[in-house]
């Protein structure tokens, strides 16, 4: 199962995933999504992280589950004066409680499988990125509950992947509050990222990925 896979890294997750797994493509329905599942063959499942009390019957068929991928999420550009309380309440609910409430939900279907939980995550999740205040710290609670989570369930896998800027719509927006031009060229492609990714996702069953830390060249 991947999150947001809608388009850019979600979708090129997809793709790197779908010779060697049959995907579950979650997300708030949209045309964009039923256009990457048909391309790949993929079964849509209608997710929306903003709403964690709606998750439990959403998810209530999948009684087992290889991987879960935790790639949606939301950034507001902003020092922390600029921001505001409900951009903050906004963020954590999409980048962290969604999170937490897909993965419990989806525990004992993981569990069944000796599962792999990965959290898309970000460099803002190691340092923290001036402008990218309340994105910031959503990661980095991210990242404390990808911890929790390994050491709490040692039947499962969970890869926290901190890729540096990606060339993503995303990337655009803060390029453009910076009042800088934006050049994809600079920064890591989709593809890059959701390859190094998928090589975490396939490495050896002896083989456990903590933590993955790719920038751009």
């Amino acid at each position: 199962m991947i999150t947001g896979a809608s388009g850019g890294l979600g979708a090129a997750l997809a793709d790197a995933l779908a010779p060697t797994h049959t995907l579950f493509l979650a997300g708030r329905p949209s045309e964009r999504l039923d256009a990457v599942a048909g391309r790949l063959g993929a079964t849509t499942w209608p997710v929306d992280l903003a709403d964690p009390d709606a998750i439990p019957a959403v998810v209530e068929p999948i009684v087992e589950l290889d991987v879960l991928i935790h790639n949606a999420g939301v950034a507001y550009p902003g020092r922390v004066a600029e921001t505001t309380v409900d951009q903050w309440r906004s963020t954590m609910a999409v980048n962290v409680i969604g999170a937490v409430a897909l993965t419990l939900e989806l525990l004992p279907a993981l569990r069944a499988a000796s599962g792999h939980v990965v959290f898309i995550n970000s460099g803002a999740g190691i340092n923290a990125s001036p402008g990218l205040a309340s994105y910031s710290a959503s990661k980095f609670a991210l990242r404390g509950f990808a911890d929790s989570l390994r050491a709490d369930e040692p039947s499962l896998r969970v890869t926290s992947v901190h890729p540096g800027r990606i060339a993503t719509a995303m990337q655009e927006d803060l390029v453009a509050y910076e009042g800088r031009e934006y050049d994809p060229g600079q920064y890591l492609s989709v593809q890059t990222v959701a390859r190094v990714t998928a090589d975490a996702i396939n490495a050896p069953r002896d083989a456990h990925v903590h933590e993955v830390i790719v920038r751009p060249r």
